[in-house]
């Protein structure tokens, strides 16, 4: 029988991992105040149970308490996500949801989930299992349960579509039926049936494909829309309805207005905003969610030279209304897309953010403050605050003056538990 090295050995434990029964003091050379944009010297965190009880620079020492020095570290939120696909690895997205089986992928959408909370990544957003169909409320609801390790997750099943549209295994041979990797919805009604389909199944929000076939033509970007502002506002209300939301995957105009006006909770990908959609994104609160990685990623590993030029001047474009957008005030969270490249290194997408235009303090305020409200857990995640889930990494250095230190996380404590030390 093949061994497993230490390592394995204690990552697999760590899926018994109980609650402490004893109190802990978290001390490092820094604390991160995202609030305030500023740093508190020296942190500390006091955690009791799987909440925050005191935070300061020097907190109390309860009967029983375990200190945990990590030295010339910074204390950090457990860091968001906004835009993952744990149900995806690197390789052609297509085929993988083909050849692999449903069973196949939900083992390795825990793998995925397990490393990208052993990078720092405490709560995420799955924007669509990709054909999985309901199989990551599974996996939310064992990482909830304790039985594998993971972030707290807000998930989707597979997103909208319609016909023809965006996922819709465009490309095969039609007589073979080939699944797509979206529900498909081609009307109003039909969007709301497959809501209440997909709640019932597990989704905590609904995610929709408003755009697809992106094109760069005579140096404009452009993309058509799938759904009309009234069928998008029917599936907004249906969503409120039972207390929940609505994101779509939009790239272009005008399919981006049409989801502001239909008061959508986030626009990922955004490439090219018009001005009309600006000014509700910022009325609304309608956060954007820009996913730099992925576009690197594929600019880096496209196939062909054809490929590899058209990848990057999307991101040239891309990067050119970011800085656009920036200016104008939209609101933003922070999301990777990660999936198709490795799960665990999402924390470029910060990293990104910053070498293309925002401050760290303004990074980390739109990844865990905006974050946190994205995913519904607003008062809860996303700041060390008194009565806070004691979701806590820490980093060398200081992130506001260099934020790629996220991509460095040396400790992650989720729910008061310690997974990575």
């Amino acid at each position: 029988m093949k061994r497993l090295s230490i390592a394995a050995v204690l990552l697999f434990a760590s899926f018994s991992i109980a609650q402490t029964d004893h109190p802990i003091v978290l001390h490092a050379a820094r604390l991160l105040d995202v609030k305030s944009g500023k740093l508190i010297k020296p942190g500390e965190v006091l955690v009791e149970g799987d909440r925050i009880a005191e935070v300061g620079t020097s907190v109390a020492r309860p009967k029983g308490v375990e200190v945990i020095d990590l030295g010339d570290r910074t204390l950090v939120p457990g860091l968001i996500d906004a835009h993952i696909h744990l149900f995806l690895h690197p390789g052609a997205e297509d085929l993988q949801t083909v050849q692999e089986s449903v069973p196949q992928r939900t083992i390795t959408a825990t793998v995925a989930a397990r490393e990208d909370l052993m990078a720092g990544f405490t709560a995420e957003r799955d924007m669509g299992s990709e054909g999985a169909g309901s199989a990551d409320s599974a996996v939310r609801n064992a990482i909830d349960s304790g039985q594998v390790p993971g972030p707290r997750l807000r998930v989707s099943g597979n997103a909208i579509s319609i016909l023809s549209g965006h996922e819709d295994a465009l490309g095969y041979n039609p007589a073979q039926k080939v699944i797509p990797n979206s529900d498909q919805a081609n009307s109003a009604d039909e969007l709301v049936a497959v809501e209440r389909a997909q709640f019932k199944e597990g989704a905590d929000f609904i995610k929709i494909y408003q755009t697809g076939h992106d094109e760069v033509v005579n140096g404009r970007f452009t993309s058509p829309f799938q759904y009309t502002e009234p069928q998008l506002e029917a599936a907004v209300k249906e969503a409120a309805r039972v207390g929940r939301k609505v994101a779509v995957h939009a790239t272009a105009e005008p399919g981006e207005l049409y989801a502001a006006q239909a008061g959508v909770a986030s626009i990922d990908h955004a490439n090219v905003l018009g001005d009309e959609t600006i000014r509700l994104m910022k009325e609304k609160q309608i956060f954007a969610v820009p996913t730099f990685t992925i576009f690197e990623y594929f600019a880096g590993h496209a196939a062909s030279p054809a490929a590899e030029k058209r990848e990057r001047d999307m991101l040239a474009i891309k990067l050119a209304d970011f800085k656009r957008q920036v200016a104008a005030g939209v609101p933003f969270a922070v999301g990777s897309d990660v999936g198709p490249f490795p799960h665990g290194t999402q924390a470029r997408e910060y990293t990104l953010m910053v070498k293309n235009g925002m401050t760290p303090a303004a990074v980390l305020q739109a990844g865990l403050i905006n974050g946190a409200k994205l995913l519904g857990w607003e008062g809860q995640i996303g700041s060390l605050e008194k009565g806070y889930f004691a979701d806590i990494v820490a980093v060398p250095g200081d992130p506001l003056s260099d934020i790629s230190v996220l991509e460095h996380v040396a400790f992650v404590m989720k729910a008061g538990v310690v997974y990575k030390k």
